[in-house]
């Protein structure tokens, strides 16, 4: 089928789709539940609690992907590895806005761009594992999966799957969510006054001169419009905040999955934007059943062993109505890969006249053990795929049109390299991750900066 028929099709819920259909398919990465009939009664009272998002805000971000997939806006994703629920705080979902806020800054400034905020947070309580059960000093127990599922503590009794973690999970959901609406409505993000953003390493890190000049700019701007107009900005008080996470674990995402009144179709009303992981990507597997029938947009995180072959019908699966803001996909190769992987799926896809959003993820392929038995990523090897990504896209007439990155707003050590040049040796300083090592938020920023830097050198010169 032509990419002009299938542009034509009109968009609606496959006819043989339901939000259960996914359990007749093989399903990967779920945990095994001692007790089924307990299950079944959570995933029932998760069905009578209140929904975490709503219709309205799903498609008003499927319209902002739209419009990032034709280079009018640009995707910031990010956030925690895996949240978990003692770090459902005030003082670190804080943070964590005003890293994503301060990147997002330094993105509009640099890129004359919108920029899309989407965290990875309010559900990012599950991860996949490579093994079912590890073992340590002969014993022998489920792997931790995520605060949704078990706990990180190597007992019997911590790491059995217990379903009643879903509800403390769409609590700790609803919490984060409930605080960062009252941030973002109360002026938490307000233009007006970008200095309030600052967190505590602008005072002495290398790159507070160039935030600082920045906030000025942008200071001077606001500013300089109101005095033209005569009148307040009154839309740059607030920004759009919106949630993604892996939609891992499928009971919990079912049961969040509904019907509203004045909409067609069903929505996943757990996040905004939900993601399919490399390892449950599988065409025939229950998750891309599950995501088929959603009217979010959605995403896939494409890894080295995709061949085009394998993307262009998970494409077809996922989004057969060739609909803008329908789907991403987040390419995650690794600095040493990227350069062979990714242009064949690029040709691929453009050739087909697909319409997706194209983001790098420049953390997942980078992760790799030090002697000293941490797991880190090194900023270098983060920035060099993020680069080479630009470059690739460019050279392959497609766009670059956003960045995944697993970060944090606090001032952890645990990948190595940036500004502060981490070593190994800095690791075991201020390691806090359960899961997969984050960039700290002087990283963050300096990766924002990065972005900025290429797009830039990458710019045409404009035509006299």
């Amino acid at each position: 089928m032509s990419s002009s028929d299938r542009s034509l099709q009109t968009v609606s819920v496959p006819s043989d789709w339901t939000p259960a259909g996914w359990r007749a398919r093989p399903a990967a990465q779920q945990p095994r539940y001692p007790d089924e009939a307990e299950l079944a009664g959570v995933v029932e009272e998760l069905r009578r609690l209140p929904p975490l998002v709503t219709s309205w805000e799903i498609l008003t971000l499927k319209k902002q992907l739209a419009e990032a997939q034709e280079g009018k806006r640009f995707v910031l994703q990010g956030g925690d590895c895996a949240e978990s629920f003692a770090d459902c705080e005030s003082a670190l979902v804080s943070n964590r806005l005003k890293v994503l806020l301060q990147m997002s800054l330094v993105l509009v400034h640099g890129l004359r761009l919108p920029v899309v905020r989407v965290g990875r947070f309010a559900g990012q309580y599950a991860k996949p594992r490579s093994a079912d059960m590890e073992e340590r000093d002969g014993v022998t127990l489920p792997s931790y999966r995520g605060d949704f599922i078990n706990q990180p503590e190597f007992t019997a009794q911590a790491r059995t799957p217990d379903p009643r973690r879903m509800v403390k999970g769409h609590a700790r959901s609803a919490m984060t969510m409930n605080f960062v609406r009252a941030l973002v409505d109360g002026g938490f993000a307000d233009l007006h006054h970008p200095e309030y953003w600052d967190l505590g390493w602008v005072g002495h890190s290398p790159l507070s001169d160039d935030y600082r000049r920045m906030v000025a700019a942008v200071g001077d701007a606001v500013r300089f419009m109101e005095t033209i107009s005569g009148t307040a900005l009154h839309n740059l008080n607030r920004a759009d905040f919106y949630t993604s996470h892996e939609a891992l674990l499928l009971p919990y995402e079912e049961a969040l999955t509904r019907q509203v009144p004045r909409q067609w179709g069903w929505f996943n009303l757990s996040t905004h934007f939900p993601w399919i992981g490399m390892r449950t990507a599988a065409l025939e597997g229950a998750h891309v059943e599950y995501f088929r029938g959603l009217r979010n947009p959605v995403a896939v995180k494409v890894g080295p062993s995709v061949t085009p072959e394998q993307l262009l019908k998970l494409v077809d699966v996922l989004n057969p109505s060739n609909e803008p803001g329908r789907l991403a996909l987040i390419h995650r190769m690794g600095a040493a890969q990227i350069a062979e992987k990714l242009p064949p799926l690029l040709d691929a896809v453009r050739r087909e006249g697909h319409r997706v959003l194209w983001i790098c993820d420049p953390m997942h392929g980078n992760t790799e053990s030090t002697s000293n038995g941490y797991k880190t990523r090194r900023f270098d090897k983060i920035r060099g795929e993020l680069e080479t990504a630009f470059d690739l896209h460019a050279a392959a007439g497609t766009r670059l049109g956003g960045a995944h990155l697993e970060l944090t707003g606090e001032n952890v050590t645990e990948c190595t390299g940036g500004a502060r040049e981490l070593t190994d040796t800095d690791l075991a300083r201020a390691y806090r991750s359960t899961v997969d090592p984050r960039l700290n938020y002087e990283q963050s920023l300096e990766i924002a900066m990065l972005i900025v830097r290429k797009q830039s050198s990458l710019a045409r010169p404009l035509t006299p």
